[in-house]
């Protein structure tokens, strides 16, 4: 079993065996940022929650493009600092420590800002920007970075691209590294959705995980967001922790339903190399939890969380009715966005682009930028030989199959073609056939075995497509809830595996 719980990282491109396999990681999908991918490689309020219906790729308009070459109105912006580095974190971060000068007065915090908001201004503009619908600080401990500072960025950020009035604004916080004031500073300069960083609630387990706060921090916390009346706030766990038991797990889901967070992740660790628990542990190996163990604290997690009044809107992601975090959907649906700061990552024109994980690398690249001098800007001109919509199409399939929603048959063939949906349903029918892959009509009712067979029996594109759009078929794909998203892995990987997009992807008039 293959199992794919967590969110951030999204993929890591195999282009060599013609699929693309998950990382579970143990950080939200902000932190897709830091996906290594070379340039032209295909490879994330007081109440102004996302109140649409479930998103797919494509969006609810069906109309819509897979791949828009629109400006993008998403934003991530990376602050690195930390007190200390937890074990399980391979991210592009800087620790503080704890016996150096406060965040207020740390020149590495303010030097960095500078350089942060000249890339910014030193950004090219694709085509003619439009204000961001949403915004995203991740890293590291962005609430450690002083208001003022975080003042200085936004306004850097307005300038250059504008916001919109009901902009979402989200920030990572750590326990232990705000209080009321300076919560209240962050939600006054516009920050409107809190990602707070609890992994667990208990003693022994933060502390094993390196985390640099205790659960007295993150009750306390807990009390001031609640005092501070933010409504839309998520709260981060991790399962399959060292030592961790069902009983603890089961006690952490508890924590999370009792605190009333209008959203929870809740990611599967992931054992990186290089990192001081890839040092030490090995994945399934005592004192971790087997593949089997850590699948049923996915499924308890699911049990409890769904049962509490949660909707499981994305694989590693559970919310109250209408507070999707819109930040995220923008990664899941695969529409562009800019990424600055170390290491973090643009899709910008159909291109991904990544920047040094490394500060003095960063610095030159950002002096260079500034200067016009850097070859290693934002690719504006989109590329769209067949490389890159075969690999855009694995991208496609792989994100949409992250959500409830699914993939939509119709919006995917639009671009690529009815003759590879029915590559990718043949390919899918072994997990159709054991329930972990479900085809939904245009009402989304279950399409039966029976007529999902007849669907891939036919002998080419037009006749999927007749019966698709003529009889109303077969609408979308999504994975079974839960078992189908712990086989996540398996069930992506076997569809490009079997099927490598060999054949020529056309439009849907051609096929």
């Amino acid at each position: 079993m293959l199992i794919h719980l967590s969110c951030s990282h999204l993929f890591a491109s195999v282009h060599s065996s013609g699929f693309y396999s998950f990382l579970s990681r143990s950080r939200p999908i902000s932190c897709y940022r830091s996906l290594t991918v070379c340039q032209n490689a295909s490879s994330v309020s007081h109440g102004q929650p996302a109140r649409s219906s479930e998103p797919t790729v494509c969006g609810n308009d069906p109309t819509a493009s897979l791949v828009t070459h629109s400006p993008p109105t998403s934003a991530y912006l990376h602050l690195p600092f930390c007190r200390k580095r937890c074990y399980y974190c391979d991210f592009p971060v800087i620790a503080l420590g704890t016996s150096g000068p406060s965040p207020d007065d740390d020149p590495r915090i303010s030097n960095y800002a500078q350089l942060l908001c000249k890339e910014i201004e030193s950004t090219p503009s694709y085509m003619e920007p439009l204000p961001l619908q949403t915004v995203f600080f991740g890293g590291g401990t962005p609430s450690l970075t002083p208001p003022r500072t975080l003042r200085i960025i936004i306004q850097t950020l307005s300038s250059k691209f504008g916001l919109m009035p009901d902009v979402e604004m989200s920030m990572e916080i750590d326990p232990g590294t705000f209080d009321a004031n300076s919560l209240r500073q962050f939600i006054q300069l516009g920050v409107n959705r809190l990602s707070l960083g609890v992994q667990a609630f208990q003693d022994e387990a933060l502390r094993l995980c390196g985390r640099s706060h205790g659960l007295k921090e993150v009750y306390e916390a807990i009390d001031i967001i609640r005092a501070s009346n933010v409504e839309n706030w998520s709260l981060d766990l991790i399962s399959s922790l060292p030592h961790q038991t069902a009983e603890d797990w089961k006690k952490n889901l508890e924590q999370a339903i009792q605190a009333q967070p209008s959203h929870i992740s809740v990611y599967d660790l992931q054992i990186e190399e290089g990192t001081k628990f890839g040092n030490v542990y090995q994945a399934g190996e005592f004192p971790l939890p087997s593949e089997y163990k850590s699948a049923e604290l996915y499924r308890m997690a699911h049990e409890m969380l769904t049962g509490s009044g949660y909707v499981h809107y994305e694989i590693s992601n559970y919310c109250k009715e209408g507070f999707e975090c819109k930040h995220n959907l923008t990664y899941w649906k695969n529409q562009p966005y800019y990424g600055f700061g170390l290491g973090s990552t643009s899709y910008v024109g159909g291109v991904r682009f990544t920047r040094p994980r490394r500060m003095r690398k960063y610095a030159e690249f950002i002096e260079g930028l500034a200067d016009g001098e850097s070859e290693n800007g934002l690719v504006l001109e989109h590329n769209d030989d067949d490389a890159l919509r075969k690999e855009r199409a694995m991208d496609i399939v792989m994100l949409s199959l992250r959500l409830a929603r699914g993939l939509d048959i119709d919006c995917f063939a639009r671009e690529f073609g009815w003759s590879l949906v029915l590559e990718i349903c043949r390919a899918f029918q072994p997990y159709v056939e054991s329930g972990h892959v479900t085809p939904l009509d245009e009402e989304r009712r279950v399409v039966n075995v029976e007529e999902f067979l007849k669907f891939c029996s036919t002998e080419n594109g037009r006749e999927s497509h007749f019966l698709a759009r003529k009889c109303g078929l077969i609408k979308f794909f999504r994975l079974s809830d839960p078992d189908g998203f712990l086989l996540s892995n398996e069930i992506i990987s076997t569809a490009f595996k079997e099927y490598p997009l060999a054949l020529t992807i056309g439009s849907a008039a051609a096929t």
